[in-house]
Formats: C-alpha cells, sequence, structure tokens
C-alpha cells in the first residue's frame, strides 16, 4: 500500500456500492452519502455486492487516485451497517487489504513477563 500523510483519515462505506462506479460515481457517493468532500486527502473504501471486490478513493494533491482489489478466494470484512461510514487506522486498512479480518485482530506471540 502506498504511505499515506500523518492525519489522513481512513473511512469505510457501509453498505454495498456499485462496482460499476469510477472516480465520479464514487466521489459523488463520498458527497450525498457520507456527507464528506472526497477531495479533502482522506481515503474512501467501498465493497461491492459479492464480497470479494473493493474499490478505493484517494485525493492527492494533483488529482484522485482510485484503487481496486479483487480477493481470488473469501470475501472482504464488512460492517453489518447498511449505510454511514466507519473510520479505521491504516493497520486495519492494511488488515483488510490482505483480507484478515480487521475488528478483532488477535496477536500470535504473549508477551513475557518479567520477574
Amino acid at each position: 500500500m502506498i504511505g499515506l500523510p500523518a492525519g489522513t483519515r481512513i473511512w469505510i462505506a457501509a453498505g454495498i456500492t456499485d462496482m460499476r462506479c469510477g472516480f465520479q460515481g464514487l466521489a459523488a457517493k463520498v458527497e450525498t452519502a457520507l456527507a464528506a468532500d472526497p477531495f479533502n486527502g482522506h481515503v474512501f473504501v467501498f465493497r461491492g455486492r459479492r464480497g470479494d471486490t473493493i474499490k478505493v478513493l484517494w485525493a492527492t494533491e494533483d488529482g484522485l487516485c482510485l484503487l481496486a482489489k479483487r480477493l481470488e478466494q473469501g470475501r472482504f470484512v464488512w460492517p453489518q451497517a447498511t449505510s454511514g461510514s466507519v473510520c479505521l487506522t491504516p493497520a486495519q486498512l492494511s488488515m483488510l487489504l490482505e483480507g484478515i479480518d480487521w475488528r478483532q485482530p488477535q496477536r500470535t506471540w504473549q508477551p513475557r513477563t518479567v520477574l
């Protein structure tokens, strides 16, 4: 994933999005459904009906970036809400993009206790 500038917020658009939408369609969805400015530098993530495809819309200083990812197996973990948005951390976004359940990650190691 491209490194995001400090202070960039990451928003998941809850519900289902038509994956035929491009730059203009997703920017319009950000404005209407999320009541946000798509050009404010924040990242907006959308998921299709089948759950195996996501699109990421991100405005940089010189234009909009549209990234798409499709999983060959499995589904992207998504909030149960049908509308609104959920804020993620950059670490949660990385897990989401890898197909990992970002809601309840668990450590695979236990810290040692010092006696």
